[in-house]
């Protein structure tokens, strides 16, 4: 199940916090991190922080996008310290533990970490399903990125050596970023063309369109949902002659 867990860190500024949660996936046998686009890596504080887990920093993938980071996943899931105007779902650690040991039995799931001052932005907070927030102090919430991975990588590793005995054996298989994009693209592109989303107005689209991500993320469509929801869009397409 662990195997198939990422941590993403996007756009880390400073390389010794990459160091600091590779040594905190080690700790709790978590092996695969991402990095997207990191200021600086690799780099000799990442090694130093790193405490001997070297090999994860060397088998650390780098992307030049969070698409590329995420595509083959079926379930993301962010970070985040701050409330946002258009709510997610949202687990606590444990919680965030156990969704994360289901999904995993059959298919990859990433774990997002944004930048260590701003977090995650909306646009990449559209690709997640769920947020993870840890609690703490209202006056004094933000968490250092490693510190906020360790706490994560423990409540997998407990989560691992206990798990619910209610956790399926069995899953429908569900879409990846690459394929639910693609759906999006696609319900957009038909929504202009049918005019129910206003080309001239791309603020409200943009709008719209989150919350119908938001709506679809929820749900988490498996491969046979996805197909007869492209289905009706190319019926639509069909009946309009678009």
């Amino acid at each position: 199940m662990l195997s198939n867990i990422r941590f993403v860190l996007i756009n880390t500024s400073h390389p010794g916090n990459i160091g600091a949660v590779a040594r905190a996936m080690k700790n709790m046998s978590l092996h695969d991190l991402h990095l997207v686009t990191p200021k600086n890596f690799p780099n000799a504080d990442a090694t130093a922080r790193a405490s001997g887990a070297d090999d994860i920093l060397a088998n650390a993938k780098v992307h030049q996008s969070l698409d590329a980071a995420i595509s083959e996943c079926s379930l993301v899931i962010g970070t985040s310290a701050r409330l946002r105007s258009i709510a997610w779902p949202q687990l606590d650690p444990r919680q965030c533990a156990e969704q994360v040991l289901s999904a995993s039995r059959h298919q990859k799931v990433a774990i997002l970490f944004g930048r260590e001052h701003s977090g995650l932005t909306n646009l990449e907070l559209d690709h997640c399903h769920y947020l993870v927030r840890i609690p703490t102090d209202p006056d004094f919430s933000s968490l250092n990125v490693a510190s906020a991975a360790q706490i994560i990588s423990y409540e997998l590793r407990v989560a691992s050596q206990y798990p619910s005995s209610d956790t399926p054996t069995s899953m429908e298989q569900l879409t990846t970023v690459e394929e639910t994009e693609l759906f999006y693209t696609e319900l957009e592109n038909v929504l202009v063309e049918i005019e129910f989303l206003n080309p001239e107005s791309p603020k409200h689209r943009k709008r719209l369109m989150r919350r119908l991500r938001r709506l679809f993320n929820r749900i988490r469509l498996n491969r046979n949902e996805m197909n007869i929801l492209r289905g009706i869009l190319t019926a639509i397409r069909g009946r309009r002659g678009i």
